[in-house]
Parts: C-alpha cells; structure tokens; sequence
C-alpha cells in the first residue's frame, strides 16, 4: 500500500489542488462593504443590520472554480480522499485509482464500498466513524463570527449504536445474560465495563459521545438483571445493593460498584459506569487510564484463596493468561502439564499461579528441583 500512499501524494494531490484560498462571496463582500460604511458614519444600528443580512451568505465562493483541495488518509486497507471540487472529479479520481490499483498492485477496488459521498448533505464512513461537514449559521465565536462552517466532524453512526444495544435485547426489551450467572458480581461488573469502557475510548472525538448515554442504560439495566437474576432477587433491592458514586476527574459520577474485601490487602473493586461522555478533543491514546477504575481480570475466588494450584505454594501468587481456549486443546505427542490440564478441566483461560510456576510457563522449563515437594504433575 506503500506505493498507492505515494502514487496519491505525487500524483493526484498535485493535480487537484489549486490556489490558496477561495475568492470572495460577491454578496457577502458587498454586504460587507456598506456595513463598514455606516459604522465609519456613525450608524451602528444600520451596521449590525447589515452584519445579520451578510451572515445569511457564506463568506466565500464555495463554487470558485480555480480553487481546488485534495486531502488523503488511509489506515491498512481504508482509504478517504477528501475533495473540494465538483462531482465531476471525484468520479475522474475514483477511475485514476481504480486503473493505478489494477494494472499497477493487481488489486480491485470493492464498488460496494467505493463511494462517492456529498460531505454535506450526508456522511462517509471509515474505520466505525461518519465523517461529514458542519453547517450551522447560528454557531458564532466571542466576535460574533460563524466559528464551524466547513469544519470537519466525526460521529458516531447510529446503527452502530444499535447494534450494540441488540447485544442486551430480546424482542425489544433488555435482558439478562445467563452464561454470565456462573460468574461472581466482581467479574459480572468488570465485563459490563469494559464492553462499555472500550466504545467510550473509541469514539471519545465523536460530536455525539453523549448518545453513547442511551446504551449505557440499557447496559446498566442488563447487568443488574443478571446480578438479580443470579442472586435471585429484585432488580430494585440489586440496584440499592450496587448504587454509589464515584468521583471522577470531571466530577462524582453515578456508577454500580462491587467491592471484594481481602484480608492484609487493598480490596478488589468493580465499576460500571463513572466515564464522562464530554467530548475529548485528542485521541484516544492521549488518555490515561482513571485512577478510580481497576482493570483487574482475576477470578475473585482463586485470587483471594492466594494458592498457586499447580503447586500450592502461598508466596507471590500471579496470574497466568491465554488467548484462548483452543490453544490448550491442540492435538500432540507430549503429555500436558498440570496447569494445562487443570484450565482445561475449568474452561478457564487464566490460572494463579506462584512466580516460580508462572516462569517455568514462560521460559517452558521443566519443573526444577525446588518442585520436588510439590504436587506432582
């Protein structure tokens, strides 16, 4: 894709791009000039009359037909080319790509996802984003200046949010998850966050983050649902049970808190919500996970028994992680080791384990010396 990057830049950035800036609206310039006529004079009333009659104009062509501007960005196999120019040329683009990617990369471009979209009558979309142009006449800066006409803003798509939201119905109404009964409250809530922490830090530039705040309900409801459900309860006496308030850096937040006590150690606390949906204007790799959140992934009872289960040893107990079950089940000559066999048994993709047993893991070590006393395996 290397080539297409280059291809891009040298080739159609140039030929598409003309000028500095656009030429002045006629009407707005007109406007503009009599409107600085009677504030010289002294007429101020009929000055701002004026300034509220130009405001009805953009301030510059947007037709020029000098001006031109091709931008460019591509994340692995997504491209968008952003053109400011007629529908003409964007369709002359799309044949210039179509014909470099064939006959030079051997690829073909996929017409289902190839379009060519109005930025501002509508939205294009790349990597789970709409990208579209703002237009608002009555959003004005400190001097009374339209401040985001033509300013480019991200969204969040709507079917997205509603197809996360499906995750938690069942004929429109939200539901409980029933293969997460088995599971402690501590692990319940974590999961609940992160599923909804993980779409907050995505689309945390969005201009309709707050949208998120409908999800967030549903998720809410669902997971004091199956919390009920598994202690057999109200979803009322639950939500009594869970509500607290955690403070946040942009203030206390209502959220639904587990904390698990643990003797001579600090306590294990889940949350689910205390995220705020203010839009940020960096990235989300500019942010620092909160303080107030705790990213454990520890099965509450293993942990807090403190007990390596391959050799029972109390001393610097960890957690080893796998990817995925699978991994444990493939076919071989050697014989499993314990703790394999002991995740297998659990269905389990995380086992405590001391520090020795967790290097032995790592470093695929066969079980030393110290072990003798052990557990066999």
């Amino acid at each position: 894709m290397d080539r297409l990057d280059k291809y891009v830049e040298q080739t159609l950035i140039p030929a598409y791009t003309r000028e500095q800036t656009r030429r002045r609206h006629p009407e707005y310039a007109r406007l503009e000039h009599k409107a600085r006529y009677y504030r010289r004079t002294g007429n101020l009333e009929r000055a701002e009359t004026l300034r509220k009659e130009r405001q009805q104009y953009p301030s510059v062509d947007p037709y020029d037909p000098e001006y031109r501007r091709l931008l460019y960005v591509r994340y692995a196999d997504d491209f968008l080319l952003g053109l400011a120019g007629p529908r003409a040329e964007a369709e002359e683009i799309k044949e210039r790509l179509a014909t470099f990617l064939q006959t030079t990369l051997k690829l073909t471009l996929a017409v289902e996802k190839t379009l060519i979209t109005s930025a501002i009558n509508s939205r294009a979309r790349l990597l789970g984003y709409e990208i579209g142009v703002f237009k608002a006449d009555r959003k004005f800066d400190a001097k009374q200046r339209r401040s985001i006409n033509g300013r480019i803003g991200l969204y969040i798509p709507e079917d997205v949010i509603q197809t996360k939201r499906k995750r938690y119905l069942h004929d429109g109404k939200v539901m409980h998850r029933p293969e997460l009964r088995n599971d402690s409250e501590y692990d319940i809530v974590t999961r609940y966050q992160w599923e909804y922490r993980g779409l907050v830090e995505y689309y945390g530039v969005a201009q309709n983050l707050r949208r998120l705040s409908h999800l967030r309900y549903t998720m809410e409801t669902s997971l004091l649902k199956t919390i009920a459900g598994k202690n057999r309860t109200s979803l009322v006496k639950t939500l009594k049970h869970l509500k607290s308030k955690t403070q946040t850096p942009n203030g206390p937040r209502m959220s639904l808190k587990v904390t698990v006590e643990r003797e001579g150690k600090k306590p294990l606390v889940a949350i689910f919500g205390g995220l705020s949906l203010n839009r940020r204007k960096t990235a989300g790799k500019d942010q620092t996970p909160q303080p107030y959140f705790s990213t454990r992934s520890e099965r509450v009872e293993r942990l807090l028994k403190g007990e390596c289960e391959v050799c029972g040893s109390k001393e610097k107990v960890e957690m080893h992680h796998i990817r995925k079950l699978a991994d444990l089940n493939k076919q071989g000559h050697r014989e499993k080791p314990l703790w394999m066999k002991i995740m297998i048994a659990r269905k389990r993709k995380s086992i405590p384990l001391c520090k020795q047993c967790h290097m032995d893991i790592h470093w695929n070590r066969p079980r030393t010396k110290r072990h003798g006393n052990r557990r066999a395996g």
